[in-house]
């Protein structure tokens, strides 16, 4: 796993990466705030940067500006455009300006890649 890409906002991450990053970091930090104060701050100001970098990667995937991250401002019909384009639908076939598929997720290589099994 690559923990210089939980913060880089740059390439492009495709659905299974962003749900599972979504949950793996919100989970833990929501455990870490229950337990503890400052320690808690800390875990969600981790969470929510590395949320808003996966976030802006998944936007990339689907050949837009990392700046539509600012459509979830917009109440009800924000969210809900963020939920179908980033969670529901997939991103452009191959590389598009933003770099190839997966490139910037730190959970799975880049598709050129070679696997050593």
């Amino acid at each position: 796993m690559d923990f210089a890409k939980l913060f880089s906002f740059d390439g492009r991450v495709n659905r299974l990466p962003y749900w599972v990053i979504s949950l793996v970091v919100f989970i833990p930090a929501a455990i870490i705030y229950y337990f503890t104060d400052i320690g808690g701050y800390i875990a969600y100001v981790l969470a929510y940067l590395i949320a808003l970098a996966t976030t802006v990667k998944r936007w990339h995937d689907r050949d837009k500006s990392g700046w539509w991250v600012l459509i979830s401002f917009i109440p009800i019909i924000g969210w809900i455009w963020s939920f179908i384009e980033l969670g529901l639908l997939a991103g452009t076939p191959g590389p598009n300006r933003f770099g190839n598929p997966s490139g910037g997720s730190p959970i799975s290589p880049a598709p050129n890649v070679q696997q050593p099994f």
